[in-house]
């Protein structure tokens, strides 16, 4: 049975003179799980991170990582954790090599064990032959990479990323969830969040989706669309008369929206509302001109929860919670 790496109890916080960010979230992450956090702006997602992560005080509750009480033993949990944040932290006039032996300093890591982890980093983030360039000349994947090479040289027990492909083109993204599969295949737990549904669907374990400051659902990302339950049925007509009051009346179809000549309806069961639906199509001289069937999705999930959608330009305003941490100091 795996250990738990995280865990949250009854966790709130607190800001004068009356704003509750988070209230009474509980949770366990497992140890080597990837686990994603989500939720829309403001949820309280970036202050329940803060606090485990030690930036921010627990105003109740209690918080555990890699089995150190976080409001008692702040300086352990920040030797146990890596942090990427969404911010690019990596001085650009260093080289990279340089960027990863600053890092080990600030973790306390001795130089002989530095050079060797160094190169271990390197080489695993395909960053060897950039190693002494200039930061200011790395692309924006490499620049990525870096970051969360220089979250590891001190062998965190678990990484939080924080929007870790955020900007990224498509391709550089899959290859970051690559490196991220390896990571958490060698051992690593990895606490995420992300605006990228996509990314959340194939990458985690599991899901916790928070908003108003409270954990709405927790499971993994296929239970979670399972609860949602039924197909999506979309089809294009031939022409722009209005069948809306048609379609809700069909045994099983939950759910109506058109745009056009587009419908989509949520139908749990399709062999019986799809005949009936071609036949009202074509008794009313429409032809249907194409028709799909999709799963429902975690951006599906997201909204029935939320009531919003996950606009990756609403991206929620991220607090700069790395450049707060001192090793070794406590901050409240």
């Amino acid at each position: 049975m795996a250990q738990e790496i995280v865990g949250a109890k009854s966790l709130s916080k607190f800001y004068p003179p009356k704003t509750q960010a988070v209230k009474d979230v509980s949770f366990a992450v497992e140890e080597g799980e990837i686990f994603g956090f989500l939720g829309p702006n403001g949820a309280g997602k970036t202050t329940t991170i803060k606090m485990l992560t030690t930036l921010a005080s627990i105003t109740s509750g209690s918080a555990t990582v890699a089995g150190f009480d976080v409001k008692r033993e702040p300086s352990k949990v920040r030797e146990s954790i890596g942090v990427v944040p969404q911010e690019l932290t990596a001085d650009d006039e260093l080289k990279g090599i340089e960027n990863l032996h600053l890092a080990g300093r600030l973790h306390h890591v001795n130089s002989s064990e530095m050079r060797e982890k160094a190169k271990e980093l390197l080489r695993l983030f395909d960053l060897e032959e950039a190693a002494e360039r200039r930061v200011r000349t790395y692309s924006g994947g490499m620049r990525r990479r870096l970051q969360m090479a220089m979250g590891l040289v001190h062998s965190p027990k678990i990484l939080f990323m924080d929007e870790p492909t955020l900007g990224l083109d498509i391709q550089t993204r899959i290859r970051v969830w690559e490196y991220l599969r390896n990571l958490n295949k060698n051992g690593l737990s990895i606490f995420m969040t992300t605006h990228y549904l996509e990314e959340a669907d194939s990458l985690c374990d599991r899901v916790a989706i928070i908003d108003h400051g409270e954990i709405k659902v927790l499971d993994s990302p296929t239970g979670l669309k399972e609860k949602i339950g039924g197909s999506v049925l979309i089809f294009d007509v031939s022409d722009e008369i209005d069948i809306t009051d048609f379609l809700k009346t069909v045994p099983d179809v939950s759910e109506v929206t058109r745009n056009g000549h587009t419908y989509k309806l949520k139908i749990p069961r399709t062999d019986e509302a799809l005949p009936v639906i071609v036949n009202g199509v074509t008794s009313r001289g429409m032809k249907i001109s194409q028709i799909s069937f999709q799963k429902p999705s975690l951006d599906e999930v997201f909204l029935e929860v939320t009531g919003r959608t996950m606009r990756e330009e609403e991206g929620e305003s991220q607090e700069s919670w790395i450049q707060n941490v001192n090793i070794g100091r406590t901050t409240n």
